[in-house]
């Protein structure tokens, strides 16, 4: 319950400021994806400040495991073709 409580009341901050902004919900598909791309990235400053503070620095691995999924979900994967197949090329 308490996440749809959180989310209820981010809803409502974003409501306001769209309020104030003079943007009516819902905003244009493109001001809406921009404001969502916004949202993702903005939600990852904070880990990384937090790094930068304490003195670690940042490598590119570090950023997609803790930003990337978060940022793109979960990425599609391609199957091995090769999967479920003996050496020889036969399917077992």
């Amino acid at each position: 319950m308490k996440p749809y409580l959180l989310a209820l009341g981010a809803g409502l901050v974003v409501g306001v400021v769209y309020s104030l902004l003079n943007v009516r919900s819902p905003a244009p598909p493109v001001i809406a994806l921009i404001g969502l791309l916004g949202i993702l990235a903005g939600e990852q400053i904070v880990p990384v400040a937090k790094r930068l503070i304490g003195g670690e620095r940042l490598s590119v691995g570090w950023l997609r495991r803790e930003c990337g999924e978060h940022v793109f979900g979960a990425l599609p994967v391609r199957p091995n073709k090769d999967a479920g197949r003996e050496p020889g090329g036969t399917v077992s």
